[in-house]
Order: structure tokens, then C-alpha cells, then sequence
């Protein structure tokens, strides 16, 4: 399955071309809870949750105090933009 382009807001990928973004990005899939996916990096490691509206990063141990940060990014922002931030690091 190919992907559409990446200025394609999210809200317009069907659900397996998320899946195969997110899988060619590195991350893993949960198979517990098909909605949640992990990536480590050698820089930082989080939890990216596909939710109705919203796709959620919880950086893990990012925060003060080693804290989670998490951030939210609607469906309406591009896959590129949503990338861009995401892929970046806390």
C-alpha cells in the first residue's frame, strides 16, 4: 500500500496506511491495545496513541523529574507536519 502525499492531513489516510507509516518509522505496535504504539530512539523513547481525534505522544521520561511529556496533534495537520514534530524528540 503505498502512502498518500505527505501534506495529506491525517483524517485522510485510512487506518493501514497509518499503521504502515508508523511501522516504517520504526515504532511498534502494542498487541494488547492495537491504538498504541512504542519507538526508542538513541535519544529518547515514547508511547504514540492513535485516539479518535487526536494523535497523542507521551515522551517517556522527557519531563522534569523524569516525568512524561505529552503532547496532542489533530488529525487535521498534515502527516508530514505531524512527522516533523513528532519524529523531532521532546
Amino acid at each position: 500500500m503505498s502512502l498518500p502525499e505527505a501534506d495529506t492531513p491525517l483524517y485522510n489516510h485510512p487506518l493501514p496506511s497509518i499503521e504502515e507509516w508508523l511501522q516504517n518509522l520504526g515504532c511498534k505496535q502494542n498487541s494488547e491495545q492495537l491504538h498504541c504504539w512504542f519507538i526508542e530512539t538513541a535519544n529518547w523513547k515514547a508511547e504514540i496513541t492513535l485516539e479518535v481525534e487526536e494523535l497523542t505522544v507521551s515522551y517517556l521520561n522527557a519531563g522534569e523529574g523524569n516525568s512524561n511529556l505529552s503532547r496532542s496533534f489533530p488529525y487535521s495537520l498534515s502527516r508530514g507536519d505531524i512527522e516533523a514534530a513528532v519524529f523531532s524528540g521532546p
